[in-house]
C-alpha cells in the first residue's frame, strides 16, 4: 500500500543543514529497505495558485488555500506492507525532519 506523508511546518524555508543530512540518510534507508516512491519540499503556501475550474471560465486566485498557522512544507510518498509498517518508518522521518507529519493511506483505483 501507499501512503502519502505530509510535513507539518509553520515557517518558511526553515530547514538546517543538520536536518538536511538527517533527511538525506532517512531517504537512503527508504530507499534501501524498497519503501521509496517519491518525495519532494514544497514552495511558501504564500507563492501557490487555487484553481477552480468548476464553473464557466476557470478562476485562479492566490493562496493559499486556506488561512492556517500550519501547513505541508513537504511530502514523501512511501510503500509498506501495512500501516504498522508506515508508521514505524515515519516515526522515524519525524524525528529526521524534525517536524509532525500527517500520514494518510494513498485511494488508489
Amino acid at each position: 500500500m501507499q501512503y502519502l506523508v505530509n510535513v507539518i511546518d509553520n515557517r518558511s524555508e526553515s530547514g538546517t543543514e543538520e536536518e538536511a543530512v538527517a533527511i538525506d540518510a532517512f531517504n537512503d534507508r527508504l530507499r534501501a529497505g524498497g519503501h521509496w516512491v517519491f518525495a519532494a519540499g514544497l514552495a511558501d503556501p504564500t507563492v501557490s495558485t487555487v484553481i477552480d475550474g468548476r464553473g464557466e471560465e476557470p478562476v485562479f486566485t492566490d493562496g493559499p488555500f486556506v488561512e492556517t498557522k500550519e501547513w505541508a512544507a513537504g511530502f514523501w510518498i512511501i510503500e509498506a506492507s501495512d500501516l504498522d509498517v508506515a508508521l514505524s518508518l515515519m516515526a522515524d522521518g519525524s524525528k529526521a525532519c524534525n517536524r509532525r507529519l500527517e500520514l494518510r493511506p494513498l485511494l488508489v483505483a
